[in-house]
């Protein structure tokens, strides 16, 4: 299994704001009480908690105070949790081209044991080719450089490692047939995308479902999305929504529900995963 003690900072300030609030919810310490400790707002312990925000050392040692942990061997490997939590991510080498909401994202990502992913317009990039990529980003950063675009291709490759993991996260894809059909780059370009798409479902962790165009304006209603599940125990499901200049992390049991409810839906009107790889073959074949 994959050990998150082992990623970036992401994963581990989710481990830490996990671990905390066990400690709190273990005293009986409202979320109030332990934000006056460290001069916070409730809300700011909600998203420590959840890994959403950096830590102080400081704050975490009044916090493990506040908890009752006061012995050394207790304490010391929490707190350099949060010394480690606070270092950089590989992705923040790209800060000039990435937005902060997305970078959170991709922490998410790499911290995720599931994620299921509905795409309406594209290839879903974990899956994309660097050729597809290079042509979609050129046509969705259009006044960037050639220097930006090749950046931007390398942050995808690089979130793309997380499947070839020896235990990746399960990669479930809902994706219009559309979207598949809609040329991105030449058919060179087009083809060995939906080559790379036949070899990614015979792989591990891998389960992916074609929208028929029947169904599309269905499944188009509720536009992309991610979910993402969490091994944590302590940890609800995010869904994170992109959009043009910010994007929005719905975590709230009443959303989740209706995400996940979409999907279970789309899901039935979507071919059988066992059809995929013929689906996708006569594709290719159309494109030879």
């Amino acid at each position: 299994m994959h050990d998150p003690a082992h990623s970036g900072p992401t994963v581990l300030r989710i481990l830490l704001g996990g671990q905390l609030r066990r400690l709190r919810e273990t005293k009986g310490i409202s979320p109030k009480d332990a934000g006056e400790a460290i001069r916070a707002s409730p809300s700011k312990i909600s998203r420590l908690e959840l890994g959403r925000v950096g830590f102080k050392k400081r704050d975490v040692a009044d916090l493990l105070t506040l908890y009752g942990v006061v012995a050394a061997e207790e304490r010391e490997p929490l707190l350099d949790l949060a010394e480690r939590a606070n270092r950089p991510g590989w992705w923040q080498r790209y800060n000039d081209i990435l937005p902060p909401w997305f970078e959170v994202y991709i922490g998410l990502e790499e911290a995720a044991s599931a994620l299921r992913v509905h795409e309406t317009r594209f290839v879903p990039e974990l899956l994309q080719t660097e050729d597809y990529a290079r042509a979609a980003l050129e046509l969705g950063h259009p006044l960037a450089s050639a220097t930006e675009i090749e950046r931007r291709v390398k942050v995808l490759t690089r979130r793309q490692r997380i499947l070839r993991r020896p235990e990746p996260p399960q990669l479930w894809v809902l994706v219009d047939e559309a979207a598949l059909r809609h040329p991105i780059g030449d058919r060179e370009i087009m083809r060995a995308q939906i080559a790379a798409l036949i070899d990614a479902v015979g792989s591990k962790g891998v389960t992916l479902q074609i929208v028929p165009p029947s169904r599309s304006a269905v499944t188009a209603m509720g536009g992309a999305f991610s979910l993402l599940r969490f091994a944590e125990p302590s940890l609800p499901d995010v869904v994170y929504i992109e959009q043009l200049t910010s994007a929005l992390y719905l975590d709230k049991t009443t959303d989740l529900l209706v995400y996940k409810r979409h999907l279970d839906r789309q899901s039935v009107n979507a071919s059988p995963p066992g059809a995929t790889k013929e689906l996708l073959t006569a594709m290719l074949d159309g494109l030879r």
